[in-house]
């Protein structure tokens, strides 16, 4: 069964930084796309970062320069670094992936930028 836990994140000042990671197990991990989703109050959940198989990313407009979605295919693990972060980054983050037909997603980090 494939399981995907989040560390990391937290409260950020604007133009401060946070990453976070997400352990997956239950998969051929490097085999598979693996994204970041937000959610922010009131909002539906957004895509904000993609990263495939073989390392190509793509990022929504509004985090591009800014965000840096990577993986290490050994440790089966999905990052997201965030810099220059700012109060609209605000939002519950969840990393994603779909399996076999199947959208599995990580437990939700809250991630507040606020000063």
């Amino acid at each position: 069964q494939v399981r995907l836990v989040q560390s990391g994140g937290g409260l950020a000042q604007p133009g401060g930084s946070l990453r976070l990671s997400c352990a997956a197990s239950g998969m051929n991990f490097r085999l598979f796309p693996m994204d970041w989703y937000r959610q922010a109050p009131g909002n539906q959940r957004e895509f904000v970062a993609r990263i495939i198989s073989g390392g190509s990313t793509n990022y929504t407009d509004s985090v591009k320069g800014r965000f840096t979605i990577s993986r290490d295919n050994v440790r089966n693990a999905l990052f997201l670094q965030m810099n220059s972060l700012k109060p609209e980054d605000t939002a519950v983050y969840y990393c994603h992936t779909k399996y076999r037909g199947m959208d599995f997603w990580g437990q939700g980090t809250q991630v507040t930028v606020s000063s």
